[in-house]
This record gives structure tokens, C-alpha cells and sequence, in this order.
């Protein structure tokens, strides 16, 4: 409830207007902010603006603050690797401590935004951040809130929102095309996909030019995935034309093929399977040739999650098709664009 008070009276009551200083030619801003609780040390400074009565929320039982409420949303979000501002406004910025890819409980935070009255504002889930990029924002819109309504947010068991690392550091390259075998043409992915996997720390320990041949290729990825290769790609080979045949081999190594084919474009003719490994899987990518000339294709959608050890599914594909045509804008501004922005 709003009253007017003595602003002698007024510590530990809520500001329920913006209090401006003006000097002229110098300053006009507010001093303090709707919502701002008034402290002792506060006292002098309003009566020095003129402000001998306020206009305050007076605190009722069962009603939150604003700034209170907001830490509450803070709760339901902050995990590990995250750093948050201090409330403001009843305002609070998430941010990313560590590099990885940035993944969102989508069910919870719709949930959350949808009980009114409150807010969660965050970046696209599945994307690549870095290291002090903002996450998201939180907030409650009156300044006042019953705490009632704030309970289901309390009782979310698990934060909304996490960060993969970034795990699998050591990489297995095998370039097929018998025109580079021989020479004959240079090798084009090598210089892509290296500087592809350094974006995300990783690094391409083994290499092999493998030519056409289905069984070379095939021998090859057994080789790097026993040599200790935490993932293999496989480069060029991958359309329906007879003498592609790196499809063919991916598949002949017994790996859990997830999918040929995504609904991305540039990258349609992907490739994911897995190997299974001293216990656990190696993921194996049979990449189109457009990764090569294309600066932004299905692989920079894929790689950063296989690098961060995140599962990847099929309906973690199928979801990229909204969202997987790029524009080939003249100037690209990926990841700041809709490309790869799927809804999952």
C-alpha cells in the first residue's frame, strides 16, 4: 500500500517514485530509484533535494520486494561456471564463467514465464558462449509481489539453465577423394576443419588421406577411435553419386548411425554415428563438401555439442530445421543471426 510519510521516518520503506536532482547545467538524474529501500545514510541526501515527505510502499506481510522476488528467479537459474550482477531495479544479469555450450530446461523456464507478473530473458539454448557473455536477465514487473506467487519458482529442483564444457579435445581427420591422395588437387578441409575445432579447443591429433576406397576409410576410423581419438571426422564423399562412398563406411564400422541427412542448409548430406569404445562412444561425422567453401554450414551447429559431450539425437536434428537455412548474408554475423536458432 502507498503512503506519504516524514522522510525522517522513511528507513527500511520502498521508494514508490524516481527522486531527481536537478543543478542547473550540471545534473538532472534521479538520485534514487523507484524501489530503492531508504537506508539511514540516505536521510541527508533527500532532504538535500528538497524531499521532506515521501511517497513509500508500506511492507506488508506475505509481500516481496522486488530485488527480493528477483533473487528468487536468480536461485531457479544460477548453476555451475555462471556469475550474476547485483540486483538492480529488481533487475538481475546472469552471466557465463567458462567457455561450453549454453543449455536451457525450455519446459521449466515457459513455465516460470507463464505464471505472470514475472520474467526470464535469456539467449538462444544448444549455442556456443564464452567466457563473460550474458546469459540472461530476470526480473518481476510490479514492484511489489506476494511471496505466494513466487512459490513454484522456489520449488524448481534443478537450476534452468547450464553450461557444457567443452570435453573432447583430440580429433581424428580422414580426408577421402582419390584426387587428393594423389596430389592432384590440394587438400582444402584440413585448414577448415583445424581452425574449426580451435574455436572450441580442440585439435586434430591424426589425419589420413584415405582416397575413395569404402574399406580404407573404414580402417581408418577403427584406427584413430582405438588410438584414443575422442572423435572422428570425416571429410568429403558424402552425396548419393556411386563413387561416394564415405556414407558406406561410417556405416560398415558398426557404429549407432543417429542420422544421413539434416535439415540444414548448407549441410543436408550430414552424417552422425557413434562408435561404441572402452565403454562409452566416439562420435564419427561424415561431412559435406560445402563445409569447405561454405563459411557457415551445418558442422558449426554440430561441432561445438560434440565437442561439450552433449548426446546428440534425432530429434536434436530434426529440430534444426527451423532455423537451419542460412542466409549467406554479404556480411556474416553467426553466430549473432537466426541461423542454427532452432526451438527444441
Amino acid at each position: 500500500m502507498m503512503k506519504l510519510i516524514k522522510t525522517t521516518d522513511a528507513v527500511g520503506h520502498i521508494l514508490c517514485h524516481d527522486i531527481t536532482q536537478i543543478i542547473p547545467d550540471k545534473v538532472k538524474d534521479a538520485v534514487f530509484r523507484k524501489g530503492h529501500i531508504v537506508r539511514e545514510e540516505d536521510i541527508p541526501v533527500l532532504l538535500s533535494v528538497g524531499k521532506e515527505h515521501l511517497y513509500v510502499w508500506e511492507r506488508t506481510e506475505g509481500m516481496l520486494h522486488e530485488d527480493e522476488a528477483a533473487e528468487i528467479l536468480l536461485r531457479a537459474c544460477l548453476n555451475d561456471n555462471m556469475s550474476h550482477s547485483l540486483p538492480k531495479e529488481g533487475k538481475i544479469e546472469l552471466f557465463a564463467e567458462t567457455d561450453g555450450v549454453f543449455l536451457i530446461d525450455r519446459e521449466k523456464l515457459m513455465e516460470i514465464n507463464s505464471l505472470g507478473e514475472m520474467m526470464i530473458a535469456s539467449r538462444h539454448g544448444d549455442t556456443p558462449v564464452k567466457k563473460g557473455d550474458k546469459l540472461a536477465g530476470m526480473r518481476v514487473i510490479p514492484l511489489v509481489i506476494e511471496h505466494e506467487k513466487m512459490k513454484p519458482v522456489e520449488e524448481t529442483a534443478s537450476p534452468i539453465f547450464r553450461i557444457a564444457e567443452y570435453k573432447r579435445k583430440k580429433f581424428g581427420l580422414i580426408v577421402t577423394g582419390s584426387e587428393v591422395k594423389k596430389g592432384l588437387i590440394d587438400d582444402g578441409f584440413t585448414p577448415v576443419i583445424e581452425a574449426k575445432l580451435a574455436e572450441f579447443g580442440a585439435e586434430v591429433t591424426m589425419r589420413e588421406l584415405s582416397g575413395d576406397d569404402t574399406e580404407t576409410i573404414r580402417s581408418a576410423i577403427i584406427r584413430m577411435a582405438d588410438a584414443g581419438a575422442e572423435g572422428v571426422i570425416c571429410t568429403g564423399g558424402m552425396s548419393v553419386d556411386p563413387d561416394d562412398r564415405t556414407p558406406g563406411a561410417i556405416k560398415s564400422t558398426g557404429a549407432r548411425i543417429v542420422t544421413y541427412g539434416a535439415p540444414v542448409l548448407p549441410g543436408a548430406m550430414l552424417m552422425l554415428a557413434y562408435l561404441e569404445r572402452d565403454g562409452g562412444e566416439v562420435p564419427v561425422m561424415g561431412i559435406p563438401g560445402c563445409a569447405m567453401f561454405s563459411k557457415r554450414t551445418v558442422l558449426d551447429l554440430i561441432l561445438p555439442r560434440i565437442i561439450a559431450d552433449i548426446p546428440v539425437g534425432r530429434k536434436d536434428i530434426a529440430v534444426m530445421g527451423e532455423g537451419g537455412l542460412c542466409l549467406g548474408c554479404s556480411i556474416c554475423s553467426f553466430p549473432d543471426c537466426g541461423f542454427g536458432k532452432a526451438h527444441g
